[in-house]
């Protein structure tokens, strides 16, 4: 029986400078081995001329192709005979356009082109990937995407295909390096004689068989791993993650570490191959995949795991398991909207769904509202369905372009069928797709802040509709719109009303922050009542979490004597003191400057900050609490790629005992030890100019309050207000959803805002504040005088952030109860209209911010 062969990967191809056989062999390998070629390229696809004067036979194949770049129109072309029948709906190409080539997606196949000028169809490219890189149901998607937002199809694929695909880049690869024919002891004789260099390496590739390979001086940090089926188990946890996740079969066998690259070996390239090209060695190439979040945090199994075996679930959760599962199994488009309230195990509740899914062959789709949220659920994920037999894909802003690619070809190629993610995983090109769970579905961040202004829960919902499948809504506060939705038979409502193990929610006190200025000489970033029960928690070894909305040190710099206020020379707003690194700055453009120490105004030294933000409230929190251990969390403490893991990590094993932090930190945490959560601002949201102001106030005071008292220690919740009597405050001490919700839609009717009818925002933009006021009042009139009863107009009116990076803003809102007929007007008239040059217009479909 012959040995296993071993496998060491080797650099990047040398001209081999031997004889004329062997560099005729070279060539013809090369050209064999081009799609695979080790180098990273963009744009590695060989450039093909077509032929538009060829007449085509009467086979010929002929497809229609949406360009990235192409005017958001489709174009015809002809499938070349090597292409034929590898293109499919949704394939990535590369096409001549005009002069110059650029890459499509197929988007119809079985084209019949008029015989008049089917002869001057060109040919495709190339065909870039082996496999759809878009579903069917995702180019629907597409479709409906551009019509419902008002957005040019192809702005529409460059938004739903991640760059790294869409551009051509070429999967990383790695070479390896095996012997192919073992020689015989006279062979390998005559072998050493006459090529001596070559015969050394033959016996290095023995000796690395029989693991003897360290007499030949490699690297002490080279590892060399047995890759056999049998043994995977027994490889250390950070040498899993470096082998290649597509080897050959034929190299599934003695695989060297990635670390043992060139320059660790005693034999130049040449050498390797020379021995491949005399049939001696042969070259296998891997496709190097990488898996984000298996784990390239050290702090990742320090109290971050989670219990593999599943809880009983309750009477309730288990009624919403039972609803859900039922609809899975008619295989029907339904839409669940999952209320329960916080620590009510909502997230049991998904998962149940999700293995019943990947159990029945099919894929589901998570999403999360926030990156930061993203390695929790990842990790619960995989502790708890490692048995379901298939790979974990994660899907965010911060993944490299690597990242990226893999974990979209692993979709396209039926290799993983669950992925977690935030807005964007929502276009996955999952095969079979039976359940999309949207997690936190109120959050504003699903809302998409550019062209196009998508929002990820409405378009869960409707490829939920294009595949038949289940979606779920899940959330403590449901959105208006949801609920809204629910109430009216669209969605199907199941409602958890009892906190696991029937823990008792944290009751909330408010803090009239008026009479406490009273008492405290104007201090009013901690009342007398916060502080002293942050010390009977440190006193009692338990953990708090404070809410501040507010980054920065303090949110202006103003002089007393003049009244002036430091602003953003781009923007019409105030800049941001920044304590720490002692420079103000603005948080729409980023402007920074060193913080002022006299006016510039009138130059008085007098200067001082107003308002407080984390920043500030860190540091007369560390003042009070000398020996706790308070940790700031925000946007300006992240730098690091893994610091909200670490910070997590050690705020669950103990390591913190007060937590401060913005609203990364208001949503979806799970802390047992945690008993206080305090609001200390829950102003920051309720008096701003938006008719959501009451909804979010609500719902954040909820979700903080939520973080409190989920294990088995009661909470209590402190809430600093200088509006203690508003409504959306009281309703969420008493956690009554239902009046809240009858409160609000009242009020919204009553000037017919959303749920009640749809809005779209057009926002108009310039450097000339004259020009963009002027633009807007004349396309008030034109849409006045051309479409009188197409919706209801209210404005033009300047922007609460009237400007911001050197353009100046104005909007019209347009109030109408079918969008997709008013966005199709919209848009007709727009193309008629005389825009100038310097204005820029955008329509926002359904906005949440109106800033």
């Amino acid at each position: 029986m012959q040995n296993s062969t071993p496998i060491l990967r080797f650099g990047k191809e040398n001209v081999f400078q031997g004889g004329s056989e062997m560099r005729e062999n070279l060539a013809r390998k090369r050209e064999r081995d081009f799609h695979f070629s080790a180098e990273k390229k963009m744009d590695w696809f060989p450039e093909t001329v077509s032929n538009a004067n060829q007449r085509p036979d009467a086979s010929a194949e002929f497809v229609e192709i949406m360009p990235f770049d192409g005017g958001g129109r489709a174009y015809t072309y002809r499938v070349p005979a090597e292409f034929s029948g590898k293109t499919a709906l949704g394939s990535l190409v590369k096409i001549p356009l005009g002069s110059r080539e650029n890459f499509g997606i197929v988007w119809k196949t079985g084209v019949v082109p008029a015989p008049a000028w089917a002869k001057k169809v060109r040919d495709l490219a190339a065909l870039c990937v082996d496999v759809p890189v878009l579903t069917p149901d995702t180019l629907k998607l597409c479709e409906w995407l551009a019509a419902y937002y008002a957005a040019p199809l192809n702005s529409v694929l460059q938004t739903v295909l991640p760059g790294t695909v869409r551009r051509g880049v070429r999967p990383v690869t790695e070479k390896y390096v095996s012997i192919a024919r073992e020689l015989s002891p006279e062979e390998l004789e005559k072998f050493r004689r006459r090529a001596k260099k070559q015969a050394a390496l033959y016996e290095f590739l023995l000796n690395f068989k029989t693991g003897e390979a360290t007499r030949l001086s490699l690297p002490q940090n080279t590892r060399i791993f047995p890759e056999k089926k049998d043994s995977r188990q027994e490889l250390p946890n950070n040498a899993k993650n470096s082998l290649p996740q597509h080897v050959p079969a034929e190299s599934d066998k003695n695989v060297a570490s990635p670390g043992v690259i060139r320059s660790s070996l005693p034999f130049s390239e040449n050498v390797i191959n020379a021995l491949i090209l005399s049939g001696i060695a042969k070259e296998t190439v891997s496709i190097k995949s990488r898996l984000a979040y298996n784990d390239d945090f050290e702090g990742g199994a320090r109290g971050n795991t989670v219990a593999a075996l599943p809880p009983d679930l309750n009477a309730e959760q288990r009624a919403a398991l039972d609803s859900i599962s039922q609809s899975l199994s008619e295989k029907k488009f339904r839409t669940h909207l999952l209320h329960g309230v916080t620590g009510s195990g909502k997230t049991e509740v998904y998962i149940g769904s999700i293995r019943k899914v990947l159990e029945d062959g099919g894929s589901a789709i998570f999403l999360v509202p926030e990156v930061a949220l993203t390695p929790q659920t990842v990790e619960r994920l995989r502790s708890r369905l490692s048995d379901c037999a298939t790979q974990i894909v994660v899907w965010h802003s911060n993944l490299s372009a690597g990242e990226r690619y893999d974990a979209w070809m692993a979709m396209a190629r039926g290799e993983a069928r669950l992925l977690v993610g935030a807005r964007s995983a929502i276009f996955a090109p999952l095969k079979n797709l039976r359940l999309i769970v949207v997690d936190e579905e109120h959050e504003p961040s699903f809302k998409q802040g550019e062209t196009p202004f998508y929002h990820g829960r409405d378009v869960a919902v409707f490829r939920a509709h294009l595949c038949n499948a289940v979606c779920v809504l899940g959330s403590a506060t449901p959105s208006l719109e949801s609920f809204y939705n629910a109430r009216n038979g669209k969605y199907f409502l199941n409602r958890i009303t009892k906190r696991v193990d029937d823990r008792a929610f944290p009751p909330m006190k408010i803090i009239d922050m008026r009479r406490e200025i009273l008492h405290t000489s104007g201090q009013t970033t901690f009342s007398r009542t916060l502080i002293n029960a942050l010390r009977e928690r440190l006193e009692r070894r338990e953990q708090s979490i404070l809410f501040l909305n507010r980054r920065g040190y303090s949110r202006a710099l103003i002089c007393p004597d003049c009244g002036h206020v430091i602003t953003c020379p781009h923007c019409s707003s105030a800049l941001t003191y920044h304590r720490a690194e002692e420079l103000m700055r603005c948080h729409l453009c980023d402007h920074v400057e060193p913080a002022a120490s006299r006016c510039p105004a009138c130059g008085s030294p007098k200067i001082r900050w107003r308002g407080f933000g984390t920043q500030r409230a860190e540091e007369i929190l560390k003042n009070i609490f000398p020996d706790a251990v308070a940790v700031r969390l925000d946007a300006d403490t992240m730098s690091k790629k893994n610091e909200f893991r670490k910070i997590l990590s050690d705020f669950r094993a103990g390591k913190i005992d007060i937590l401060l932090g913005t609203q990364m930190i208001a949503k979806g945490l799970d802390f047992p030890k945690v008993t206080l959560a305090g609001i200390l601002d829950a102003d920051v949201s309720l008096h701003v100019p938006d008719f959501r102001a009451a909804e979010r106030t609500f719902q954040l005071l909820v979700q903080v309050a939520g973080r409190a008292g989920r294990g088995t220690l009661e909470g209590e919740v402190l809430v600093q207000t200088f509006t203690p009597h508003a409504a959306p405050i009281q309703f969420a001490k008493r956690a009554d959803f239902d009046e809240f919700l009858e409160d609000e839609l009242e009020r919204r009717k009553e000037f017919g805002y959303p749920p009640q009818r749809h809005v779209i925002r057009h926002l108009f933009r310039g450097q000339n504040a004259e020009l963009v006021e002027e633009t807007a009042d004349h396309w008030a009139d034109f849409l006045e005088k051309h479409a009188p009863d197409l919706c209801e107009i209210r404005g033009p009116a300047p922007c609460p952030t009237e400007k911001i990076q050197d353009n100046y803003r104005f909007h019209i809102w347009y109030f109408c109860d079918n969008v997709v007929r008013a966005s199709s007007h919209l848009l007709q008239l727009r193309n008629a209209f005389p825009w100038p040059q310097d204005v820029i217009d955008l329509l926002d479909v359904d906005p949440v911010d109106i800033g």
